[in-house]
């Protein structure tokens, strides 16, 4: 089965179990200082596009890019679930990210991974895509 990423709403009933999960991650995960998701009416402020990848049915993953200003924008909220990690879905969905964000005009993309490990495997798909630590 193929993968579909469509910008969509952090506040639908099929995306919000997603947001809860990515949420309970990054409190269990990082000192409370370091939390910088946002929650499902934050994502779904105005300069905040929201995109989900879905496989069928299924609300797979999720990401968003928020406007700082005419040239930068920030990847925010990205996950995929735990379930279907191992396929190169985040790959997919980043770049269609920085795509978007690139589309946009935006000529500078940041974003914020935690230094725990848990979020090694984040940091290691960001440096692969280019990114670099700042």
């Amino acid at each position: 089965m193929s993968v579909e990423i469509r910008i969509d709403s952090p506040l639908s009933a099929e995306v919000l179990p997603l947001l809860r999960r990515h949420l309970d991650l990054m409190w269990a995960s990082s000192p409370p200082e370091s939390v910088h998701a946002l929650d499902p009416s934050e994502l779904a402020a105005p300069g905040i596009d929201f995109f989900t990848l879905r496989e069928g049915a299924a609300v797979l993953g999720m990401g968003a890019v928020k406007r700082i200003d005419d040239e930068h924008a920030e990847l925010k909220s990205m996950h995929i679930v735990a379930e279907a990690r191992g396929r190169g879905l985040a790959r997919v969905l980043l770049d269609h990210l920085m795509a978007q964000a690139r589309a946009r005009g935006y000529t500078r993309l940041s974003l914020e991974t935690g230094v725990e490990d848990v979020f090694a495997p984040a940091r290691a798909l960001y440096a692969a895509a280019g990114f670099v630590q700042c």
